[in-house]
């Protein structure tokens, strides 16, 4: 049973510099888009992070200082790119943990606001990992039957997760045919910032770390209201600071 689609779905892949999203930055970024058609769009590009890549990135996806210092930077791309996936669904591997919190990061560093959270983020490893436990190469190789050329090419990465959740559709009846299907089967992230710094517990928004984990934020800044500087000065990721203050603001206006 093929993948039945009522908006497009972007699959997306993204090579960096490193795994901290809040330090470091995009130097690829392939999306293919699937129209309810079925028809696709690829768009891939190379881009200049602005600071050196280290050599342990490098000897991962082989990109090099030298391959990106004549391309643009994520701001100048970050418009076309926000236009690519307008009214689309989000997919990739490992995409709502890792792609799709640093492309968000990206884009408030940028400046450009991206309504991502009201979209449906589709991992396909999280259908894989309940179904299967295996990596992407070995993901691809037991749905599709072939081994993943240029492994940790983004654009290779991304069809090839696309390719796989169609066969994990046609292989598994039990998860629908459906991105809310899917979604619904693999459980929905109810997440508060892509960092995880802060998480739900009966409803409330809550810390995730440090010496206030287990505390409910709102709690915190009233007893505390120096831990609010103290995060906004830290080394945080943008969009953990963006909920820390969405969440301050609610507070204040409730009184």
């Amino acid at each position: 049973m093929p993948l039945q689609l009522t908006r497009p779905i972007c699959f997306l892949d993204l090579e960096t510099t490193g795994i901290n999203v809040s330090t470091d930055k995009i130097i690829e970024i392939a999306i293919v888009k699937i129209a309810i058609d079925g028809s696709s769009q690829v768009k891939r590009r190379l881009v200049n992070p602005e600071m050196p890549i280290p050599q342990g990135a490098i000897d991962v996806h082989g990109i090099t200082n030298e391959m990106v210092k004549d391309a643009p930077s994520f701001k100048a791309i970050a418009n076309e790119i926000k236009q690519f996936i307008e009214g689309a669904d989000l997919a990739g591997y490992n995409s709502n943990r890792f792609d799709i919190p640093m492309l968000n990061e990206e884009f408030l560093r940028a400046g450009i606001s991206v309504d991502i959270e009201n979209r449906k983020l589709l991992d396909v490893q999280k259908v894989f990992h309940m179904m299967e436990q295996r990596t992407l190469s070995a993901a691809y190789k037991f749905y599709c039957q072939k081994d993943l050329q240029d492994a940790h090419s983004a654009e290779a990465d991304a069809t090839a997760t696309w390719e796989i959740l169609e066969a994990q559709v046609a292989k598994y009846p039990q998860i629908g045919n459906t991105v809310d299907s899917i979604v619904k089967f693999t459980g929905e992230d109810h997440i508060i910032d892509f960092a995880r710094r802060f998480v739900f517990e009966n409803g409330v928004e809550t810390f995730n770390f440090g010496k206030h984990k287990g505390k409910p934020v709102i709690q915190v800044l009233k007893e505390e209201p120096q831990y609010y500087d103290w995060m906004m000065k830290g080394d945080f990721a943008l969009h953990t600071k963006q909920k820390l203050t969405e969440i301050l603001n609610r507070s204040i206006l409730k009184k």
